[in-house]
């Protein structure tokens, strides 16, 4: 990767850690378009307590993972809400950071295998219009291409396009 690649991947996890870790925790704490279609019909007082009528969110119950160290926005454990929440929030970036690197690292475009001596071993594509199976098969023991050239010199004449 290019050293202006890393810059824009460093920059970008940059500003998205410093929006998880500090900018979360200036969030509404007001129920979002989910929670307060479920309140409908209910009535609830300052605290957010139903305290009568019939609605959906009376069925509700305490997630499965309701007591994992991350539950609720915050870190189990960490009393100060501001750096729990903040914390929450760098550790959710960087997890979902390092599954997408993962990904991609498993999913990164690799050299491609030579079928006819006319490909770059150097992970590039060619060049000149030439696809990996234009020209003779090298298992049958010519290593020349179509045009009659050895197959090296192409590389050599694609290699010195590339660089100028």
């Amino acid at each position: 990767m290019k050293n202006r690649s890393w810059a824009f991947l460093a920059g970008g996890l940059l500003v998205a850690l410093l929006l998880a870790g500090v900018v979360s925790n200036y969030a509404s704490s007001h129920p979002d378009g989910l929670d307060s279609s479920l309140l409908k019909g209910c009535t609830v007082d300052a605290d957010d307590t139903i305290v009568g009528g019939s609605c959906p969110a009376q069925q509700a119950k305490d997630h499965e993972l309701g007591d994992s160290p991350l539950a609720d926005y915050g870190v189990r454990g960490v009393s100060n809400s501001f750096v729990s929440t903040g914390l929450s929030g760098v550790l959710g970036v960087l997890v979902t950071f390092a599954i997408g690197a993962g990904g991609f690292w498993l999913l990164r475009r690799r050299g491609t295998t030579p079928t006819d001596g006319t490909t770059p071993t150097d992970g590039t594509t060619p060049t000149d219009g030439t696809t990996p199976t234009d020209g003779p098969n090298p298992t049958d023991g010519d290593t020349t291409t179509a045009e009659g050239d050895p197959a090296t010199s192409d590389d050599v004449r694609r290699r010195a396009d590339a660089a100028s």
